[in-house]
């Protein structure tokens, strides 16, 4: 991948913002792990981060590459399936970093997200060797953690190289696979949030680069089959797709271009799964399956009409509290900040409905979705079968409320439900 061509493409957007992104390497194919060396060569002390798995999967064979410097390792580890992206790990990490010059994450999305926002707060280079093709912000400015008990993304930046050999990335866990490709088909509905959200409230929107989102999404959801079969080019377009939209989001500052409604769903299934000890799909599993169930809800406004609901704050705050448990005071502060339950828009949405549903109908159809779904291997049926009706139900009015991001949830709260 060839990012300075990238940058140059954007060099001067008609949106009069500067797009920029600090990446100076980006290295996807077969064997490109053995360019570590020479990309490391201006760094002497270098902090190796894994988790068991990413360890076992390419930890000696970096080690060799880079026996030549002096390593400090830090393999994180947890009694939980997965590591949990919280205060403890990134201390973890911090207790380790001492002399380094240079940080290499080994992983996917928690070890990136660790990583990045340790070498952000100690102001330190860093390095991504990707072990997965399962989710889009390898290249991305934020550092989704879990602070709190709270889901947030931090500002942070980029990192210097992104390595994805294919030969690592075609034997990850299938589920990560096909979570990268969620991740991307997932595109189809926030894009359609963020133009939503710049027709009513006048957000900030760049064509451009909805465009070039929009037309990544077009291409890898041909991909589904071969990418549930593991074809080595196809997994090498995904990881391609998956860094373009990283780049793009570091183009914005922010993941607008990036994350929606659904992944709002996914965030709420992640965060109450945490919170109750229930199971919940890897993130862009859960992504793609969320974008397929809000298609029936975008549907379902496209043919109604809208009606003015009004807020009742002892009832919100019922809910919030029941379904956040600890972190509801968390949610709760989040939104009186942002004063959108306050809002009054009726006179625009009702003059504009015909505008708005316009908008909303360039979002694939649940059928079209659900072809996705199946084309990676995936089943709609058990993300209904997971997800009880009550938690869904309530996902649909209070996911909205994890994030200070406007997406059409805030449309249906409003005027639908």
């Amino acid at each position: 991948m060839d990012i300075s061509k990238l940058y140059k493409k954007f060099a001067n957007c008609s949106c009069k913002r500067e797009h920029s992104c600090n990446i100076k390497a980006v290295e996807i194919g077969a064997g490109v792990l053995n360019k570590l060396p020479e990309l490391c060569k201006d760094y002497k002390n270098i902090l190796l981060v894994f988790d068991t798995n990413t360890h076992k999967i390419c930890g000696e064979k970096i080690i060799e590459l880079l026996k030549s410097k002096n390593l400090t390792l830090k393999v994180l580890q947890s009694q939980d399936k997965v590591v949990i992206p919280n205060e403890q790990k990134l201390e973890d990490i911090e207790n380790q970093v001492q002399d380094a010059h240079l940080i290499i994450g080994v992983g996917s999305g928690v070890i990136n997200d660790l990583c990045k926002k340790v070498s952000f707060d100690k102001d330190l280079p860093y390095f991504i060797v990707a072990t997965a093709p399962s989710m889009d912000g390898y290249a991305s400015v934020g550092s989704a953690l879990i602070l709190k008990n709270m889901k947030i993304t931090l500002n942070a930046r980029p990192p210097l190289a992104i390595i994805a050999d294919t030969n690592i990335l075609k034997d990850a866990p299938l589920d990560m696979i096909k979570a990268g490709y969620g991740d991307i088909i997932g595109k189809f509905s926030c894009l359609n949030d963020w133009e939503l959200s710049s027709f009513i409230n006048g957000e900030y929107f760049c064509k451009n680069i909805y465009n070039e989102v929009y037309n990544c999404a077009k291409k890898i959801k041909r991909l589904g089959a071969k990418i549930k079969n593991r074809d080595p080019k196809a997994i090498g377009k995904l990881m391609e797709g998956l860094v373009l939209v990283g780049v793009l989001m570091s183009f914005v500052g922010s993941s607008r271009p990036a994350s929606g409604s659904e992944h709002h769903l996914s965030h709420y299934f992640e965060i109450t799964g945490i919170l109750n000890g229930t199971e919940y799909f890897a993130h862009g599993i859960d992504v793609i399956y969320s974008a397929t169930f809000l298609a029936k809800l975008r549907d379902k406004m496209i043919l109604g009409q809208p009606k003015k609901r009004e807020f009742d704050k002892v009832d919100y705050e019922t809910q919030i509290n029941r379904i956040y448990t600890k972190s509801a005071p968390e949610v709760i502060k989040l939104q009186q900040k942002l004063g959108w339950y306050n809002k009054n828009d009726s006179d625009f949405i009702y003059e504009n409905w015909a505008k708005i549903v316009k908008i909303l109908k360039k979002v694939p159809s649940f059928d079209k979705f659900v072809k996705m779904v199946d084309s990676v291997g995936l089943n709609y049926q058990e993300f209904e079968k997971l997800y009880s009706k009550e938690k869904l139900d309530d996902a649909i009015l209070y996911a909205k409320d994890l994030k200070d991001r406007y997406t059409f949830l805030w449309l249906y709260y409003a005027y639908f439900r």
